[in-house]
């Protein structure tokens, strides 16, 4: 349970109903954005539950959604209408301060992009997050949880893609987060590099029951997860419970 108290936060928010078998919870949610005399509906009312502890895969084609969910319940964008929760919080009713707060110290985000600072060792970079963080793991140790323990002294350019990858995982996980958000995050690696940063991702999983949400295009990636989500024209087509998910060496890619 995230505890703002502290950080300015306001009587509905904290007297809200938490449910501790549910990380996020959204209600009827869309999206609009005005293009000129169009409008484009990114979201068309997406009421959908999110698990604790699961590894959950969203799948659908481009512009169908899932990365505009994704930033919606991670705080980064907002919905035209409808209700997302973070363990019985209602984003809606955060203040700036509050979803800050949120962002920095209960959500660890992932992206194609590594948004590394190229002027940094990768230990520094995760040394970014670990010195503003409230608990943090030590930064050499979430770099040992992506297998980097060697690479610590590298800069950027002298890592690969994959590594660079595992650079921005662990900066992600260092900071303890209840929830790992990641969007694509191998979608400009090679399969070996890429099955070893969904190794690194599923271990964090398994090991620290971090709810991890992963966007993706390659359909077998889905036999991993617990809980497959297929978006289709900014709606959810289908949700697919997944009784026995696979070991990311066990799938075909």
């Amino acid at each position: 349970m995230p505890d703002f108290k502290g950080q300015g936060a306001n009587p509905a928010m904290l007297d809200a109903v938490n449910d501790k078998n549910m990380v996020f919870k959204t209600d009827a949610i869309t999206k609009q954005y005005g293009m000129g005399d169009l409008t484009v509906h990114a979201l068309r009312g997406v009421t959908l539950e999110v698990p604790r502890g699961e590894l959950v895969v969203l799948l659908g084609p481009s512009g169908s959604g899932k990365s505009t969910f994704l930033n919606i319940i991670g705080g980064l964008d907002q919905p035209t209408s409808g209700d997302v929760h973070f363990e019985g919080h209602a984003l809606a009713d955060m203040t700036d301060r509050e979803l800050t707060y949120f962002r920095r110290e209960h959500v660890g985000f992932v992206f194609q992009s590594y948004n590394l600072v190229p002027s940094l060792t990768a230990l520094e970079n995760v040394e970014l997050i670990t010195d503003i963080a409230e608990n943090p793991m030590p930064a050499k140790e979430a770099l040992e949880i992506v297998k980097l323990k060697d690479r610590l002294n590298h800069f950027p350019s002298q890592l690969s893609g994959g590594e660079q990858q595992r650079v921005a995982i662990a900066r992600a996980i260092a900071k303890r987060p209840e929830v790992m958000l990641c969007d694509e995050p191998t979608g400009a690696l090679d399969s070996e590099t890429g099955i070893l940063v969904l190794e690194a991702l599923q271990n964090v999983n398994h090991t620290y029951g971090t709810t991890t949400i992963i966007i993706t295009h390659n359909a077998a990636i889905a036999n991993v997860a617990d809980r497959v989500i297929y978006f289709a024209d900014g709606q959810v087509a289908k949700v697919v419970k997944n009784d026995h998910p696979k070991d990311i060496h066990e799938i075909g890619w």
